[in-house]
């Protein structure tokens, strides 16, 4: 039977002694500097539970085809293992099979890429069913087309007579077997979709509106979510600190009722097995009806940061929600703070020491109230008076008179009530 172990940073000898391999491709202006992509991935690293001992960098127009770096670097690699006893590369980019395996052979090491090493740190974090659901999902996804890898050592045996067929027929046994298992989460979490789908649907029907938090990992936003709604959330200062979705409700000051919902961070080049896997999660955010942006305002790399969740945003199809920019961590703050200017409705706070809490939450109903409500003047009849009802229970009244021909009131109403009232209005305020 298949051993995925082989794939993962858990090592009975304890911690794993990692080299970093970063190789920027072509040189855009929208390419991250070598040292805050080596930074990044030495922060997941040492979350997977490495120890980080070397970092090497190779800039390349393209991967070669056979190891991804230059035969060169793959040298430096080799001489490093005498001074650094090395047991694991990882790469800041994704690899072919083929270039995993050549690497393996060569260096004589585990090598994980980058999806790799993101997946392992999601099935640490995962403590839900719904949770552990994905990302198993999403590692057999990423595991089965590097079957032939992970059967190398099989293969070593020869070809040739004698040596055809057992091989073989394992590894498509494997195959067979995860997608029969692929099959089995795929249903299961579709079970997810439709629960979370009647989930949000009791919301809608008992119009509280829902208020998600995005942001990239570690921008803070467990810690922002703890202190608008004490939700207890583990909240550490690592990458992807908490991967399963919490939702809490807060009444406001205004009286708005609001669920803050808070899921997993994003991080640039978020591998699309995730995405497909976090599908049911993910698609809290897309039924929001205001995001929160969390921007760490401390990181010099905040507005790369900023472009990776939109880009990420863009990718689930969420393009059109209104959106508060978070710019947190300002007690963190040293030198230029960011331009308001340069972000949608932007709050500055500090989720740790609390200031800026209640300018957000504030915001948060003013644009909520202008996302879910109509100001409208109406005269609705005395036979209607089930409309004056929905005024007291749903909506805000401003002013309320009675007259002879009817009830006529100004105020705010939920937009989904708008069908209903529209025969009486007579203007607006």
């Amino acid at each position: 039977m298949l051993d995925f172990k082989k794939h993962t940073m858990r090592d009975a000898r304890g911690a794993e002694r990692a080299v970093l391999v970063c190789v920027p491709l072509g040189n855009g202006p929208d390419q991250w500097p070598v040292q805050e992509s080596l930074a990044e991935l030495a922060s997941l690293a040492r979350t997977a539970g490495a120890i980080v001992v070397e970092s090497l960098y190779q800039r390349r127009g393209k991967p070669d085809p056979a190891t991804f770096i230059g035969k060169g670097k793959v040298e430096e690699l080799k001489a490093l293992r005498r001074e650094q006893s090395y047991d694991l590369v990882i790469f800041d980019s994704d690899l072919t099979p083929s270039q995993q395996r050549n690497l393996e052979q060569q260096l004589d090491v585990k090598v994980l890429d980058r999806t790799a090493l993101i997946l392992d740190i999601f099935a640490t974090r995962a403590q839900t069913t719904e949770g552990k659901l994905q990302v198993e999902m999403a590692q057999l996804t990423y595991l089965l087309p590097r079957l032939s890898t992970l059967w190398v050592e099989f293969s070593r045996l020869g070809g040739g007579i004698g040596t055809r067929g057992p091989g073989e027929t394992q590894i498509e046994a494997d195959r067979r077997l995860i997608r029969q298992r692929l099959a089995h989460l795929r249903a299961r979490l579709e079970t997810v979709r439709a629960r979370r789908a009647r989930q949000r649907a009791r919301r809608t029907l008992n119009d509280v509106p829902v208020a998600s938090l995005v942001g990239y990992t570690n921008s803070g936003k467990s810690t922002l979510l703890n202190a608008v709604t004490q939700a207890g959330v583990l909240a550490e200062d690592k990458l992807f600190a908490t991967l399963d979705p919490t939702n809490r409700r807060v009444r406001l000051l205004s009286g708005l009722e609001v669920i803050f919902s808070d899921t997993v961070g994003f991080i640039r080049n978020l591998p699309p097995t995730l995405i497909a896997a976090f599908r049911a999660t993910l698609e809290e955010i897309q039924a929001a009806d205001l995001l929160l942006h969390v921007v760490d305002a401390s990181h010099p790399q905040r507005e790369r940061q900023t472009e990776a969740v939109y880009a990420t945003l863009a990718e689930l199809g969420v393009t059109d929600k209104p959106i508060i920019t978070v710019l947190n961590k300002i007690d963190r703050l040293e030198g230029l703070a960011p331009s308001p200017a340069d972000y949608p409705h932007p709050v500055f706070i500090s989720a740790r020491t609390g200031e800026g809490l209640d300018a957000l939450l504030e915001k948060t109903a003013d644009l909520l109230h202008a996302q879910l409500s109509i100001d409208v003047q109406v005269r609705i009849p005395y036979a209607e008076g089930r409309l004056v009802s929905l005024f007291h229970q749903r909506g805000s009244i401003r002013h309320e008179q009675h007259r002879p021909d009817g009830t006529v009131i100004e105020g705010t109403l939920p937009r989904k009530y708008w069908p209903a009232v529209r025969p009486y209005v007579i203007g607006s305020p």
